[in-house]
């Protein structure tokens, strides 16, 4: 009986192409830097990712959890840049970490963007 039920899984659905394990993306690394009191940087990379907007998400994941581990519960995003070079994105992003709700309108909780992090498997920090 399991056996086919694997048999079935495995099939492509009509109209779907296959999924390859290969396709899934892979989290490359976290740098992180402390510019000045409550400025910190985050230098990421990733390949395999389908979505433009992946890396600097990865970036934004490793914000709310060292702002979490500095015992912060916002960040604010300042800036960030992509680059993308032979299929390995790499996102250049600056936030400020602060422990009330900082001014601005890219402003994260960090709880609640570790969870999302966690339960869409992005690593953190």
């Amino acid at each position: 009986m399991r056996a086919a039920a694997l048999a079935v899984t495995a099939l492509p659905i009509a109209g779907c192409a296959p999924v390859s394990v290969d396709s899934a993306p892979r989290y490359l690394g976290i740098e992180t830097s402390l510019l000045d009191g409550d400025l910190v940087r985050f230098r990421v990379a990733m390949q395999g990712a389908d979505d433009p907007r992946a890396v600097e998400k990865y970036a934004e994941c490793a914000a709310a959890q060292y702002a979490l581990i500095r015992g912060y519960y916002f960040a604010r995003h300042v800036r960030t840049t992509v680059d993308e070079r032979a299929g390995i994105s790499r996102a250049d992003a600056v936030y400020t970490i602060s422990p009330a709700i900082p001014r601005g309108t890219r402003t994260i909780d960090a709880e609640v963007t570790v969870a999302d992090c966690g339960a869409s498997g992005i690593p953190t920090v």
